[in-house]
């Protein structure tokens, strides 16, 4: 055996690339595809990991692609926020019904 076609170990390792892991759901790549996109700060991105997995798929792109035609200049990921937490089916204001009343 000729020991010049030997490495050491170190060297192995050296020249290793180091591989990323593949999101395990659908929604983390899309969290990840939100964060890339509206350059969302590291102290917001577990809130965005959250979003993708509290809320449906279409109404997290519907409201990424809402902020991405809406909001042209600043920050698009305060927006981003504002639209995914506003509630699509609540109504603007509440009207008092008679449970309401205190006599």
């Amino acid at each position: 055996m000729r020991k010049a076609n030997f490495k050491s170990f170190g060297e192995l390792l050296k020249k290793r690339a180091p591989q990323k892991k593949a999101p395990a759901y659908q929604w983390q790549d899309l969290a990840l595809q939100i964060i890339q996109d509206l350059e969302i700060p590291k102290n917001k991105r577990s809130s965005v990991f959250q979003i993708c997995k509290k809320f449906s798929r279409p109404i997290v792109e519907k409201a990424l692609n809402d902020t991405k035609e809406l909001c042209q200049t600043g920050e698009k990921w305060r927006y981003f926020f504002k639209l995914i937490t506003k509630k699509p089916d609540a109504p603007a204001t509440k009207k008092p019904s008679a449970s309401d009343l205190p006599f």
